[in-house]
């Protein structure tokens, strides 16, 4: 009886919390129509109309300037949508030949659909005017827009005199959706992006800026009676070659080049068991990235960089394995034989599975102060497994379970996770998880300068006594047996309204917490953080479109209550005219440098408190089409590492983006930083990235990109010996044909050296060719 009542009375909170909305209906026409970008078929002149009319942002619901209709219809099988883009002046319009999921600041028209109408994700298809796609998923779960997604969807799009024109069609195969249902339901926004002195986002309905779940406004419709979804079969079989060469280079005494041919075969495999249940498998997958990595300048930094993952089997419903923690980050995965991937949404039960064994065993150490990766040339198996429930878009639940092992060494984690929407105005999120860790004989050989013995696990003191073991934060946590279990949790709350938001949050790590198949670079603390901020909305009569002032506040210590770090932030930003946006703020962070004795943990008494000030601002713009200019400057005190003191560091880092016609893009983007401490320089780091593409048409282009660092330090001014010059040089042809996400072709060269205060000059240390073939058979 009691907890018949209790259920009834949670349903009704749930449902008491939701919106409704009046559904519209799409109409079932028995024809298709020719994806051309000309809108002649008399097809259209049945379809339903849809007046496109709302500016949503950075204003909240005005009028549009201009004029936009959408026309759409459905036949059983595909989504049929016509855009008729108005414009005075199509001079203005921007619209380029780029890769797809590039033409983000074109002109863009498109559609947002949740298909399961859970106000939980929704998939986003834009089209600039000359028919090049973008799309992408939008989790409301993590406030995240995922751009890897790629559907097989076709688009055209044709300039004329008085705007332009884009026809879709989107396969409804493409989409998960519940065809048990008759007639089907899917909320659904269809939107314009006019990037003109503002970037105008322009919507078929209104949306309120106080509730910032925006796919809970989508409004319904109705209609797909006849829609089911078959299969889905897809059989990808690739074809990887490559030539490798590489040397030693040691001083003077440079080796000889050594060849190393591949030829290797793979075949992936995706099957849509029922149209919510997908299935990937890959065999002998090559898992390397056709893309070159943007340039990180890796100087003056205690903890490891993040690089984002860009291959297609991990990528693929990849939020399906999202929480509030980064607990599943697959770029930890270097070199698999197989990997297999199950992925489900049905009625609010989201599932994600894989599993992938890997040729390398790439760990990160983390601790407090910094974190290390090392790295072993041995098998390794890796699980992942991440299930949601979703009672609608009040309240989700989730768990999370990843496990790595390798010989003697494994890493399990455990997690639950919630986010509760108390009110449209108000959400909470949780989430804690639990690790267990063991570590080897060969992580301590590894951390302590390869040494096999001098290091014994878990004796300490014979460490402590051996001048050939080098002691550091990630020995010790290695080398503490008593460590190898840990939890830690994150609380957070968010209220939202139009002109304000407050948050604050809570998270704490303990020191034997390890996510290894995650990114978790940092354990052993606690942080509390609390934050305002404040929005000004501008209209037709102020030259500014948008302002916003941000403040927060921060503690962090130890498991032994120990003082970590405590930070006070604050910054003004602003909107203006030609998209510009200009964002300036300063710091004042107290913070720990290293530590005096780096055979204990301790803080108090092992290291000094820093006290950093700095100024930053940030400024863009996109003043005419095709060109998009950034400049971040910062300055101020800043604890140089190396040497365990306060220095004066200065930053800058301009990018200009430039499109020289239709077809050509030039991309450049450098940091420069420099470091003071004691009356003289530290180093000097330059680290530039140009990456040159010609864009042959909407399936094709030609890219360089050449990556350099630069690193002049001062020997005189640090503790410890350093070599004085080190510059890297590397450079990538690419060449890529696509004929849709799956059926690709790539050929390109890439090489790669350096030069440090034994060579002279920049040597080559290593030169690849490679070519990648692979064709999509759908069944």
């Amino acid at each position: 009886m009691l907890k018949t009542s209790l259920s009834t009375i949670f349903a009704a909170l749930l449902a008491a919390s939701s919106q409704s909305f009046a559904s519209e209906s799409l109409p079932f026409i028995n024809a298709t129509a020719e994806i051309d970008g000309k809108l002649d078929e008399a097809v259209w002149q049945q379809a339903k109309k849809i007046t496109i009319n709302n500016v949503t942002w950075p204003q909240e619901n005005i009028k549009s300037p201009i004029e936009t209709t959408a026309y759409v219809f459905e036949n059983g099988t595909s989504l049929f949508i016509a855009f008729d883009a108005k414009d005075p002046n199509p001079e203005l319009i921007r619209a380029f030949y780029r890769d797809r999921d590039s033409a983000w600041n074109d002109d863009l028209v498109g559609i947002k659909i949740d298909s399961f109408n859970n106000s939980l994700s929704a998939y986003q298809l834009f089209i600039n005017p000359l028919g090049v796609q973008q799309d992408s998923i939008e989790n409301e779960l993590t406030k995240s827009e995922n751009s890897s997604w790629n559907g097989i969807w076709d688009s055209a799009g044709t300039i004329h005199e008085g705007g332009y024109y884009v026809e879709v069609e989107i396969p409804l195969r493409v989409l998960n959706f519940d065809d048990s249902i008759d007639t089907k339901t899917m909320a659904m926004e269809f939107l314009r992006f006019y990037p003109r002195d503002q970037r105008l986002r322009i919507s078929s309905m209104q949306i309120e800026h106080a509730n910032n779940c925006w796919i809970c406004q989508m409004p319904e419709y109705t209609g797909f009676e006849q829609a089911k979804q078959g299969n889905n079969f897809a059989l990808i079989p690739s074809l990887v070659a490559s030539k490798q060469q590489t040397r030693d280079i040691d001083g003077n005494e440079t080796g000889e080049w050594i060849d190393e041919d591949n030829v290797e075969p793979s075949l992936d495999v995706k099957w849509a068991i029922t149209p919510d249940m997908t299935l990937n498998a890959t065999l002998n997958p090559d898992f390397s990235q056709v893309e070159a990595d943007t340039g990180q300048l890796s100087v003056n930094n205690s903890f490891s960089l993040f690089f984002p993952e860009k291959r297609a089997f991990f990528l693929d419903n990849s939020d399906y394995f999202s929480s509030h923690l980064n607990l599943i980050h697959t770029r930890n995965i270097a070199a698999p034989d197989y990997g297999v991937k199950f992925t489900s949404n049905k009625q609010g039960h989201t599932v994600g599975a894989f599993i992938a064994n890997d040729e390398k065993l790439n760990v990160m150490i983390p601790g407090n102060l910094g974190s290390r990766v090392v790295s072993f040339d041995q098998k390794s198996e890796n699980l992942a497994l991440r299930y949601r429930y979703d009672f609608n878009n009040v309240l989700s639940v989730g768990t999370t379970t990843t496990v790595r092992q390798s010989n003697d060494y494994s890493n399990q984690v455990i997690s639950l996770d919630s986010k509760y929407k108390l009110t449209n105005n108000d959400i909470f999120k949780a989430q804690v998880l639990f690790s267990d860790t063991d570590y080897t004989q060969a992580f301590v050989d590894e951390l302590c300068n390869g040494e096999q013995g001098d290091c014994q696990k878990p004796s300490q003191p014979e460490c402590e006594e051996s001048s050939d073991c080098d002691l550091n934060e990630s020995t010790l946590r290695v080398l503490n047996e008593v460590d190898t279990k840990g939890m830690g949790y994150l609380l957070n709350y968010e209220h939202n309204e139009k002109h304000w938001r407050a948050f604050t949050s809570y998270q704490y790590r303990d020191r034997g917490l390890r996510s290894d198949l995650g990114f978790m670079s940092q354990i052993d603390f606690n942080k509390f953080l609390a934050g305002y901020e404040y929005r000004w909305y501008g209209d037709e009569n102020t030259w500014w479109n948008r302002a916003n002032w941000y403040t927060d506040w921060d503690i962090t210590h130890n498991d032994n209550n120990e003082l970590l770090e405590k930070e006070v932030q604050t910054n003004f930003s602003i909107n203006g005219p030609l998209q510009s946006h200009i964002n300036t703020g300063v710091e004042h962070r107290k913070r720990t440098g290293l530590r005096h004795n780096e055979a204990s943990l301790a803080i108090d008494g092992n290291t000094d408190l820093f006290t950093e000030n700095n100024l930053w601002t940030y400024m863009e713009m996109k003043p005419v089409s095709g060109v998009f200019t950034s400049l971040n400057i910062s300055t101020g005190n800043k604890v140089d590492l190396a040497n365990n003191r306060l220095g004066e560091q200065f930053r800058v880092r301009p990018v200009i983006n430039l499109n020289l016609g239709k077809h050509f893009e030039l991309r450049f983007r450098h940091t420069y930083q420099t470091l003071e401490a004691d009356g003289a320089d530290v180093f000097t780091a330059n680290l530039t990235d140009v990456r040159m593409t010609y864009q042959f048409n909407l399936n094709s282009y030609l890219r360089l990109a050449v990556i350099k660092t630069d690193i002049e330090r001062n020997p005189s001014n640090y503790i410890d010996s350093v070599d004085a010059t080190y510059k890297g040089l590397s450079t990538q042809l690419l060449y890529s044909y696509k004929l849709n996400p799956q059926t690709v072709f790539f050929a390109g060269f890439s090489d790669s050296g350096y030069q440090d205060d034994e060579l002279e000059e920049i040597t080559k240390d290593s030169k690849t060719f490679f070519m990648k073939f692979s064709y999509a058979w759908l069944m």
